[in-house]
């Protein structure tokens, strides 16, 4: 006959493992609805994406491309793509099927690339880039309406300040001064409301030549022509020299072409404001450094 504690023991046994049955269903059920489409055909769950695809070219069969979760069709929470190498090519928050919230970008080489908060279409609040090498690029301030406000700050590879000026709702307000790569003042301008007073700048030192730039054979290579860059003029030529113009009508790239893309010239940057914020600097078809803006650039 079984003893009274005995049964006790058996009873508690058996209320733990009942306890425990929802537990091991749920992650039963999370593993078997990876990928799953609701009774409405919508994405729902955690989904995986692997090559090979039409639109994965570059990744090995069967690597990871990106994952997350959907929520009737929607992304919500943290998505995660990955380069071809295997490492993290970014990480982006989304709300109800949009990037809203915290963003990181990486670079093949596994380091930081950009990070931020992006809010539906813009970006807010503390913005930062990197350079290939690891070392800061700009360090931005952007307001709730994602127009840069504060202080702006770019900085060379070799990670000295390269600008620093204020921004007041999107327009250069205040001194901005421009230091070369080994740290001494280049430029010196005074801007009201985003006019520069000419009595007030001045260049101490010249500005120097891209063409002194040097590109590391490891860099980011250039990227493809896009659908919306022409050149306003002749037809583009695959090998040659180009000036393409975005639909604004604003440089977009200037350079010798190879085999279609930038092979020694520059690429030109605007933020949302149509303001030119970056030019990209490529040498032998890869990227080598960021030039200096100068006023005849913003014209």
């Amino acid at each position: 006959m079984m003893s009274r504690s005995l049964a006790l023991t058996i009873t508690i046994l058996l209320c733990m493992l009942a306890a425990m049955g929802p537990t091991w269903a749920q992650a039963s059920t999370d593993q078997d609805t990876l990928n799953r489409v609701d009774d409405m055909g919508r994405k729902h769950g955690y989904w995986r994406f692997v090559a090979p695809s039409t639109e994965k070219a570059g990744y090995p069969d069967g690597a990871l491309v990106e994952e997350g979760r959907y929520n009737g069709g929607k992304r919500v929470g943290l998505w995660r793509r990955y380069w071809p190498n295997g490492k993290v090519m970014s990480e982006i928050t989304y709300q109800m099927g949009r990037p809203k919230g915290a963003y990181t970008t990486y670079y093949p080489s596994g380091r930081l690339e950009e990070q931020g908060t992006w809010d539906l279409d813009r970006n807010t609040g503390k913005f930062q880039r990197w350079h290939p090498n690891g070392q800061l690029a700009q360090d931005f301030v952007f307001n709730a309406y994602g127009v840069r406000d504060g202080e702006q700050k770019y900085f060379h590879e070799n990670g000295k300040l390269a600008v620093q000026v204020n921004i007041e709702e999107g327009k250069e307000d205040g001194t901005l001064k421009r230091y070369t790569t080994d740290g001494q003042l280049q430029q010196v301008a005074e801007f009201n409301d985003g006019v520069v007073n000419p009595a007030n700048s001045r260049y101490i030192r010249s500005v120097p030549k891209a063409d002194d730039v040097k590109a590391d054979p490891k860099a980011a290579p250039a990227p493809a022509v896009t659908p919306a860059e022409t050149t306003n003029a002749v037809a583009f030529r695959e090998n040659g020299f180009n000036t393409l113009y975005d639909r604004q009508l604003r440089i977009s790239q200037q350079g010798e072409f190879v085999n279609g893309r930038l092979y020694d010239g520059k690429r030109y940057i605007y933020d949302a404001n149509g303001i030119l914020s970056r030019i990209q600097v490529y040498k032998g078809g890869r990227y080598a450094g960021d030039a200096v803006i100068t006023d005849e650039d913003r014209k």
